[in-house]
Formats: C-alpha cells, sequence, structure tokens
C-alpha cells in the first residue's frame, strides 16, 4: 500500500525567521542592529539617536542628526545551548496509524552536544538632513534569526537536528521636525527570509507478517526543508524633547506576513537497502515518499513596540531606559502545505512578551564616553510542553559594557559586550508526540555578545 507520510517541516519557518547563528533578544528577534547601542543592553534606543542607526529603533530620532551620517558595524553572537535528555522517545505513529509498542519507544542518542553556533549581524545606516525640518533615512539588517546545530543522531533528532536562516530587512524612512521640541517619522521595510532545516524522520523495524513475509528493518529518514519568502510591513515613531535634559522616544513596527515557498526533500538515512542476507531489496523504501516534494507556509511575524528615556544628569552622566513589547501571539501555531505528502502543523501557543533595560554612560573626557546596561528580557514560550527545540528559550537577564571613542568630532568607534544569562530551561514537548516524539530533558543556555560600529557625519 502506499503510504501517507506526515513529515514535521514547519519548524523550519517557526524558529527560522533570521540571520544565521543567533535569536538573543527573547524569542528569535534579533536587537543587534548596532554595536553602539550593546553596551546600554539597547536601553534608550528609540530616543537616543546617538549615530544613523537610530532610524531602524525610531525614524523620528534621526532629527537629532544634522548634515549627512553613515554607520555601519558587526555583532557576533555566540550562545550556547547545552541539553540533558531524560526520556525522549521516538514518534508513536507511522504513515498516519498508530504503530503500537513499535512507537513510543526511548529514542537514544546522545544529547546533542553545545547546539549554540558562532553568528554574525551586519548592519548598516545612513541618514540626511535635506531641510532644516526633513530627514530622509535608510537601514539595512536582520531583525529576526536563529540557527541551532545539534549533534546528528540525537536523543531530539526527531524534532530538529539543524536549522540556519538567514534574513535581510530594507527600512527607507522620512522624518520631520514638527515643532522645536516634537518630531514625526514613518518608513517602510522590505524583509527576505531564508531557511535551511534538517531532521530526522523515525521508521520502526516490522516483525515478519506485518508488512510483508520477512522482517524489515527499520531506522531514520533525512528530512530536509528549504523555503524562502518576502514581504512589505511599515514603522513609525516619535521624539518628544520634554525639557533640555530629557528626551522621549516612542516607535512601533508593523506585523510582517510572509509567504515562503521551497522544497521538502527526503533521503535515505540508515535504513537497509536489502533483506534476508543482502538477496532482495527491502520493499519498505518503495512504500516511502523519498525525493522532492513542493512545501509552502505561512507566518506572521510580530509587531513591536518601545518607549524609551534619555535624561542628561549633569555633564558626564546620561541616564537612558527602554520598555518595549512584542507581539509573538501573532504565531499560535504554524501549517506548512506539501504536495504529495501531507500537510503538518506546530501547536507553538507563543504569548506576547516585554523587555525592560536600563542603562548609563559616562563621558571620561572629548574622546573617551563609557557605556554600562543590564535588561531583562521574557520569552515568548508557554511553558516546557511547548518549548521546541530549536528554540529553546527561557527569559533571560543581559549584563553589557561598552566604550565609545572619537577620533574626532565627526568620527568615532564604539565597542560594545554583553553577556546573558539564560534560567536553566525544562522541556518536556509532547505536542508533535505523533509524529516527532516526546523531547523531555533540561538545557543550560547562555550567550555573549561583542560588536564594534563605526560612525561618521559629514
Amino acid at each position: 500500500m502506499k503510504m501517507q507520510y506526515t513529515l514535521k517541516t514547519l519548524s523550519a519557518l517557526v524558529l527560522g525567521l533570521g540571520t544565521a547563528g543567533i535569536a538573543h533578544s527573547a524569542g528569535f528577534q534579533l536587537l543587534e542592529q548596532n554595536a553602539s547601542g550593546l553596551g546600554n543592553a539597547y536601553a534608550g534606543s528609540a530616543a537616543i539617536g546617538e549615530n544613523a542607526s537610530a532610524n531602524y529603533f525610531n525614524p523620528a530620532s534621526i532629527t537629532l542628526l544634522p548634515g549627512m551620517n553613515v554607520s555601519a558595524g558587526v555583532v557576533g553572537i555566540k550562545p550556547n545551548f547545552e541539553f540533558s535528555d531524560s526520556g525522549s522517545t521516538t514518534p508513536t505513529t507511522f504513515g498516519g496509524k498508530p504503530i503500537g509498542g513499535l512507537g513510543g519507544r526511548p529514542a537514544g542518542g546522545g544529547d546533542g552536544g553545545n547546539a549554540g553556533a558562532w553568528g554574525v549581524v551586519p548592519n548598516a545606516h545612513f541618514t540626511w538632513q535635506v531641510s532644516p525640518r526633513t530627514w530622509l533615512g535608510l537601514s539595512v539588517g536582520a531583525p529576526f534569526g536563529l540557527m541551532t546545530d545539534y549533534e546528528k543522531g540525537w536523543a531530539g533528532r526527531y524534532h530538529s537536528e539543524k536549522f540556519d536562516i538567514q534574513s535581510i530587512n530594507i527600512n527607507p524612512s522620512i522624518a520631520f521636525k514638527a515643532t522645536d521640541t516634537l518630531s514625526v517619522g514613518v518608513g517602510l521595510n522590505w524583509m527576505q527570509l531564508e531557511a535551511d532545516y534538517r531532521k530526522a524522520q523515525f521508521v520502526p523495524s516490522f516483525p515478519a507478517g506485518m508488512m510483508a513475509p520477512i522482517a524489515l528493518p527499520g531506522g531514520d529518514l533525512q528530512a530536509r526543508v528549504k523555503a524562502k519568502g518576502d514581504a512589505w510591513g511599515w514603522n513609525a515613531g516619535i521624539l518628544w524633547q520634554a525639557t533640555e535634559d530629557t528626551r522621549f522616544g516612542l516607535s512601533y513596527r508593523s506585523r510582517v506576513k510572509i509567504d515562503a515557498d521551497g522544497t521538502t526533500t527526503v533521503s535515505n538515512r540508515n535504513i537497509p537497502t536489502t533483506v534476508m542476507g543482502g538477496a532482495m531489496a527491502n520493499p519498505l523504501l518503495a512504500q516511502l515518499p523519498l525525493g522532492a516534494h513542493n512545501a509552502s507556509a505561512s507566518i506572521e511575524l510580530p509587531d513591536s513596540a518601545i518607549f524609551s528615556v534619555v535624561h542628561q544628569l549633569n555633564d558626564r552622566w546620561t541616564l537612558l531606559g527602554d520598555v518595549a513589547w512584542t507581539g509573538w501571539s501573532s504565531i499560535p501555531e504554524l501549517k506548512i502545505v506539501n504536495t504529495g505528502i501531507d500537510n503538518a502543523t506546530l501547536d507553538l501557543r507563543f504569548k506576547d512578551a516585554w523587555r525592560v533595560s536600563l542603562g548609563a554612560n559616562y563621558k571620561y573626557s572629548e574622546s573617551w564616553t563609557f557605556k554600562g546596561g543590564v535588561a531583562w528580557d521574557q520569552s515568548p514560550v508557554q511553558s516546557d510542553a511547548y518549548r521546541p527545540s530549536a528554540l529553546p528559550d527561557n527569559d533571560r537577564y543581559w549584563v553589557s559594557l561598552g566604550a565609545k571613542y572619537n577620533f574626532s568630532k565627526s568620527t568615532s568607534i564604539d565597542v560594545g559586550y554583553a553577556h546573558l544569562f539564560v534560567k536553566n530551561t525544562s522541556v518536556n514537548n509532547h505536542s508533535a508526540e505523533a509524529t516527532s516524539g516526546v523531547l523531555k530533558g533540561d538545557y543550560k543556555s547562555s550567550a555573549d555578545i561583542i560588536g564594534v560600529q563605526f560612525s561618521h557625519q559629514f
């Protein structure tokens, strides 16, 4: 008989959306659109207006930048995801049918090693004051991203083995100084993302008489999804200079709905091609959907809002604060439509999340400014029952340090470093027990982030 075979491909799009290697705001959002804010844990991001990268965080804040400005940088991120298995199992169905004692067994394999890998997030920004009250801006970066890479054959291989995601976001904007103290700005966003996702698919061994007159050895298939899509969104912001020393910023980014198309490729990993001592071809392989299949999915990336304050305490100290919100509930589940194989749905139940950060700058001299910051970053994952292995996410705390050096009044360089402390994270994901088994265990996670930013005013 021809078997219908369900492949959980959509996790690639759930966790994937973004630049390779990272995801270190909570969820898979990337705050690292500059390195100049890294030293402050990105506190004050929608009101600081420090260089041309202000265009990304709040288009209204580019009115703080006279003339023409450029800023470009790179941020390197090294996450650590170390899993300890405590009872992961194999799937309980095969070809859409229950397999009784042949499924739900211990998954075997190791803990997967450290699934974190170095990622690099480049950024580039430009602003131009075209009249006394009008500014133009342009930002290029990657606002979402994730990569996890486990050892092949680990205990959670039926959930995921590797995600490798890349994205690009191009954000032109325009800003107006409505009054001497109030500015407004709006922008458009074109985002493209590409995902490469790999996982194992369980095939049980069958005793003689169940599917054929002879016993059929099982094993694992390899499933790989490559998908790509693009879409448009928008952003807007306001900036209010409340007093000579205090400034407030408020910015918003819209949801972006991306329709992604690609291919699901299924190949044989370790199922014997022959049986009976090599006397005949394994008839089980003819029942499996090996080869390439068209795949498509839609995902609505979350909207977000930032409220920031910057206060000039005195000639040397500047205080910064942020409260940010991300509407992760736009992703309650993901469904992928396959051609020739069953569709699949991943139950995520993401919740909206908050982020709070505080920072300070100390102007040591005309050349040197030193930075510090802390933050609390809430995860969108509801509980361990819905925590996917490709995003073993949890609430985290940031501790950041940085420095800015002015070569001249128009040229500067920033360096920043942050360490992210992530709560020990349990996972007991049985939401896809039928097709992927149960993933059960604990994660120890953390991250280190380092970046450099060059800025110049013409």
